[in-house]
């Protein structure tokens, strides 16, 4: 019953979350696909907002962060392709060697990874992952940024160690590229 209550909570932010989307992206479609992938995520991680405070500026943080973390992950992905020239042969080979098949397989591993690891790790390395600041994940959660630095250190070093296996075929992978 609490979910539902704060997801009601959620869309009845929806006029205020549209008008600060548009601020961001200055287009209404992209406008409302920042819009929805904040409440997926408002909603996804509902365990972390606590009652009584702003929700409003928790939802603003979730956007601002999302908007951050798709304009980086935009600005990367055209750095690595020069869209105004047409496609070499290279660039086809490295973004045509993998298949879908094989993605799924890595992403079961990553998931399974993922669920192994502690939610005492998992949530402030997941936060981290999505665009937070030290600061930001140990007062949302409410413990000394030294203990967030320490929990996403090990949430690293446990993946890192489960997933072993493909940092080193994509290592030798890059090396022959």
């Amino acid at each position: 019953m609490k979910n539902i209550t704060l997801n009601d909570q959620i869309c009845g932010h929806m006029d205020c979350l549209e008008s600060f989307a548009l601020r961001f992206t200055r287009n209404v479609e992209d406008a409302n696909d920042l819009v929805q992938d904040t409440i997926i995520k408002a909603i996804r991680y509902h365990e972390l907002y606590k009652p009584g405070t702003n929700l409003k500026g928790w939802l603003y943080t979730i956007m601002r962060n999302t908007f951050i973390n798709d304009y980086r992950r935009g600005t990367k992905k055209n750095a690595l392709i020069d869209t105004s020239e047409d496609l070499s042969s290279y660039q086809l080979h490295n973004s045509a060697e993998r298949n879908q098949g094989e993605n799924k397989f890595v992403m079961e591993d990553i998931n399974n990874a993922m669920e192994q690891l502690p939610s005492d790790y998992a949530v402030p390395f997941l936060r981290y992952f999505e665009g937070y600041k030290y600061h930001e994940i140990a007062e949302e959660l409410q413990i000394p940024i030294g203990t967030v630095k320490t929990r996403i250190f090990m949430a690293r070093q446990s993946l890192k160690s489960q997933l072993k296996m493909y940092s080193d075929q994509f290592g030798k992978r890059q090396q022959s590229a």
